[in-house]
């Protein structure tokens, strides 16, 4: 008899305008069964409609965001911004992770600094990353 595993995380939203990094990303999570389930988004401003209409239902949040800086119409910076607006009750159940390309020393430091994301990673999302992440 196949024993399956347990996901680490229920629910993962994945949030990048590159369809080949959300797949390659996507796959990643399932494959190392961090996630359970990938919702996925081109747009910033679409997962944090997700994240308003969802708010009251804690089932269906997710509680873990990656999320990307550059994209455009909406950037990984402007759902930071949004995001702080959210009632301390949904902040404390999802967790926002950078995954980017950029070498930017200076975007770097300023999502590091920002008191909701826990951490920056450099694309593409390794196992090593995943295994690293432990929420309390």
């Amino acid at each position: 008899m196949k024993t399956e595993l347990k996901a680490k995380f229920e629910k993962v939203l994945l949030i990048d305008d590159n369809p080949i990094e959300r797949y390659i990303n996507s796959r990643i999570i399932l494959h190392n069964n961090f996630g359970k389930k990938v919702v996925e988004f081109s747009l910033a401003r679409e997962a944090l409609i997700y994240l308003e209409e969802n708010q009251e239902r804690h089932g269906q949040l997710p509680e873990i965001i990656f999320i990307d800086l550059y994209m455009p119409h909406f950037s990984g910076f402007e759902f930071l911004e949004a995001y702080d607006k959210f009632p301390l009750t949904l902040k404390n159940k999802v967790k926002v992770f950078i995954v980017s390309n950029t070498i930017d020393n200076h975007d770097i430091i300023r999502v590091c600094r920002d008191p909701n994301v826990v951490s920056f990673q450099q694309k593409p999302i390794t196992q090593e990353f995943l295994d690293r992440i432990i929420l309390k």
